[in-house]
C-alpha cells in the first residue's frame, strides 16, 4: 500500500515470468566464495530513504524506505516477486508456504529455522513480536485498514517453537490474506524487544491481545521509534542485529547514501557477489543523468523525454540515450500499479460538481491516453482505466468494456445533456437540479465550470502529460488552473487543501499489499483514501467484502472503479532503466514491477 513516484528504479534479476498465482519458484545462484567489486545504484530524486524500522509509520511509507532499503537487511516473512514474476517465491521466505483449515478460517505458518545476524534463530516468537506490536498499535503501520483482515478480524494467535497460528472471525481469502496481510509482516528479533538501552521488555513473549502485552509493545515501540527517526544509529548493533536478509548496512547519512556489505550470516539461497552495493542519493533528476553521462552510476534510469525515438510499444525499450548508450543498456517494463489523480472530494473548491459521476466520466473521457502515451512518455507508459494494476491476469480478472474510451464529442456531450450550456467557450449550469438531465445537487444556476489541479514537478514527461489533460479540459469550455509542487507536498498536503484535483505523478503501487481488492484505497476510512471517496450506494464496499471473504475474481470490483471512477485513471509510466554494461548474471537483467531490488543476483 504505498504510492509511488513515477519512474521508481526497481531492478531484480530473475527468469521467471507469471500470473499471479501461488508457489512459484524461480531459479537462484550461489554466490561467489570470495565477493569482489562495487555496483552503484541511484536512488529516485528526492525520494532517499530515512526511516530503518520495519513496523513503517504512515509518514515513513515510501518504497525508498522499504523495496529500497529495508527489504536488503529485513526481510519480510513471505517474499514477493523476482523477475517479471509478482508472485510469492517460497525458496526466498523465512516460513514454508501457508496452510489454512477451519472453513479458511485458520492460517498456520512454520518459520524455516533461518537465523538473524546476532546469531538468533527466526521462529514463532519472532514473528508474534511484530503481530503483537500491531495489535498494540494498528494504526502505527501504514498498511493497517480499519475493519479488515489483521488484527481487527482476528480472534487469537499463538506461536510456540516455530509454528504460529492465526484464527480469524470469518473466512477469508487465501490469496488476500497471504498477499495483502502474511506479507506485511517482518520478523523481528528479541534483541529490539527493549525499552531503553538496558531495559528488556516482553512485547515478542506476551499473550496476543493481553492488556500487559499491549502496553509493553507500545513502549517498545515508542523507544525503537526514537532510535529510527536518528539515522546516525542506523549502522548499530542494536538494528544490523536484527538483519535477516543477504545485506549488511555499513555506512548511512542523513542525505540517504548508504553502503551495503554481505551479511555473512544470512540463510537463504543468494548470497551476495559483490564486496559493496552502494545507494547514491540525488536531488534533481537531472543530477542523477549526468551520473550516467559520467558513468558513476551502474543503475539509474532517464526521463522518457530525453530519448530521441519512442519505444516499439509500452513494455519494451527503443533506442538508447546517445549520451549514455556506449555504457549502458536500456531496458523497460510495467509497474504492478494502477495511475491515477485524486479527486479532492472533502475539500476541493469545486467538490460539488466532482461529486457528479457524469463530470467525472466526461473529465475522464477527454484524456488522450493513447496519444499522452505516444508523446509525452514515447511509449514508455501504459494505458490505465481501472484500479486493477497493468498486466493483470485473467486468472486476477476476466476482461470488460471502458467506460469512457477517448472522445472529446463524448465528453461534450456528457455535460450538454446535463444541463451546461457552451457560451463563449465557457460551461456554465443552465439547468439546476437533481434529475437525470440536471447539474446535479449543490451546482446553482450560472454556476461556472471550473476545474483545478496541483501536480508533482520535475519530470518533463509528467508536465506533458499534464499540460495535454489540461488544454483538453479547457477546449470542452473548462476553466483550468494549475500549480505545481514538490511530490512530498502533493502526497501529503494536497488532498487536504482546497485543490480540486492532486497528481503526484504515479498514483498506487500495490506492495506489499500485492492483492489489488481495494480496501486500502476506497473502504470508508482507509488510510489511502486520500481523496475522502465515499459511494452513496455503498456497492463499493459491497464488492469490495466479496473480494477478501471468498475466493472470487476481481472483475466487478475492477469494472466498477472503471465506471464510477474514485479516482482519475491516467497512463501509468513504465521502466526506463538503465543498466551498466558490465553487469552479469547467469538468468538476465528484468525489471520487476513491484518495485523491489535483489542486488545478490549481480556480478562484475
Amino acid at each position: 500500500m504505498q504510492f509511488g513516484r513515477r519512474l521508481r528504479l526497481a531492478i531484480t534479476i530473475g527468469a521467471a515470468a507469471g500470473a499471479l498465482s501461488m508457489g512459484l519458484i524461480a531459479p537462484t545462484m550461489s554466490g561467489a566464495s570470495a565477493p569482489a567489486g562495487t555496483i552503484t545504484y541511484a536512488e529516485a530524486a528526492t525520494a532517499n530513504p530515512d526511516y530503518i524500522f520495519p513496523y513503517l509509520s504512515p509518514q515513513d511509507c515510501s518504497e525508498a524506505n522499504s523495496a529500497d532499503f529495508q527489504f536488503l537487511m529485513f526481510r519480510p516473512l513471505y517474499w514477493f516477486g523476482l523477475g517479471t514474476s509478482v508472485s510469492l517465491q517460497p525458496q526466498l521466505s523465512l516460513a514454508k508456504l501457508p496452510t489454512f483449515s477451519n472453513g479458511s478460517k485458520t492460517v498456520t505458518i512454520n518459520t524455516k529455522g533461518w537465523k538473524f545476524a546476532d546469531g538468533q534463530t527466526i521462529n514463532a516468537e519472532s514473528v508474534m513480536f511484530f503481530l503483537n506490536m500491531y495489535k498494540a498499535d494498528p494504526t502505527g503501520l501504514c498498511y493497517y485498514v480499519p475493519h479488515y483482515g489483521i488484527p481487527d478480524q482476528v480472534t487469537n494467535i499463538t506461536g510456540k517453537g516455530n509454528t504460529v497460528k492465526i484464527v480469524f472471525t470469518v473466512p477469508v481469502n487465501h490469496n488476500w490474506i497471504t498477499y495483502n496481510y502474511l506479507s506485511q509482516i517482518t520478523p523481528m528479533p528479541n534483541s529490539w524487544d527493549r525499552t531503553s538501552a538496558h531495559t528488556v521488555s516482553n512485547c515478542a513473549s506476551g499473550k496476543y491481545g493481553a492488556s500487559s502485552t499491549d502496553v509493553a509493545c507500545k513502549k517498545v515501540e515508542a523507544y525503537l521509534l526514537k532510535q529510527s527517526s536518528n539515522t546516525s544509529t542506523f549502522t548499530d548493533a542494536l538494528w544490523q542485529g536484527g538483519d535477516s536478509g543477504p545485506w549488511k548496512l555499513t555506512s548511512f547519512d542523513s542525505l540517504g547514501n548508504a553502503t551495503f556489505q554481505p551479511n555473512s550470516k544470512y540463510s537463504g539461497p543468494q548470497k551476495a557477489q559483490v564486496r559493496y552495493f552502494k545507494e547514491l542519493a540525488f536531488t534533481t533528476e537531472q543530477t542523477e543523468e549526468t551520473a550516467l553521462q559520467a558513468g558513476t552510476v551502474d543503475l539509474g534510469f532517464v526521463d522518457p523525454s530525453n530519448l530521441t525515438a519512442p519505444a516499439p510499444a509500452p513494455g519494451t525499450a527503443g533506442p538508447n540515450w546517445a549520451p549514455v548508450a556506449s555504457r549502458y543498456n536500456l531496458i523497460s517494463g510495467p509497474i504492478w500499479s494502477t495511475s491515477f489523480d485524486v479527486f479532492n472530494f472533502k475539500s476541493g473548491t469545486d467538490a460539488a460538481e466532482l461529486a457528479q459521476t457524469y463530470v467525472r466520466g466526461a473529465l475522464e473521457e477527454a484524456i488522450n491516453q493513447p496519444g499522452i502515451i505516444a508523446n509525452a512518455w514515447k511509449n514508455y507508459s501504459f494505458l490505465d482505466d481501472s484500479a486493477l494494476p497493468t498486466g493483470a491476469p485473467s486468472s486476477l480478472s476476466a476482461a470488460f468494456k471502458q467506460p469512457y474510451p477517448y472522445s472529446v464529442t463524448g465528453a461534450a456531450a456528457q455535460f450538454t445533456s446535463h444541463g451546461w450550456t457552451d457560451s463563449g467557450g465557457k460551461l456554465t449550469c443552465t439547468s439546476p437540479g437533481s434529475g437525470s438531465s440536471n447539474c446535479g445537487a449543490g451546482i446553482a444556476s450560472g454556476t461556472a465550470m471550473n476545474i483545478s489541479i496541483e501536480w508533482a514537478s520535475g519530470s518533463n514527461s509528467q508536465d506533458a502529460q499534464n499540460n495535454a489533460i489540461v488544454s483538453a479540459w479547457q477546449q470542452l469550455g473548462i476553466t483550468v488552473s494549475h500549480s505545481e509542487g514538490t511530490f512530498y507536498y502533493v502526497t501529503s498536503g494536497c488532498p487536504g487543501s482546497t485543490t480540486d484535483i492532486c497528481s503526484w505523478g504515479g498514483g498506487w503501487g500495490y506492495s506489499p499489499d500485492y492483492y489489488p481488492t481495494g480496501e486500502s484505497l476506497f473502504a470508508p476510512g482507509a488510510g489511502a483514501n486520500y481523496g475522502s471517496y465515499v459511494d452513496p450506494t455503498g456497492k463499493m464496499g459491497t464488492l469490495i467484502h466479496a473480494t477478501v471473504s471468498s475466493n472470487v475474481k476481481l472483475t466487478a470490483y475492477a469494472q466498477y472503479t472503471a465506471e464510477q471512477l474514485p479516482v482519475l485513471f491516467v497512463p501509468n509510466p513504465s521502466f526506463a532503466v538503465e543498466i551498466s554494461k558490465k553487469l552479469k548474471s547467469r538468468i538476465g537483467f528484468t525489471p520487476n514491477p513491484l518495485l523491489t531490488i535483489t542486488p545478490e543476483y549481480y556480478h562484475y
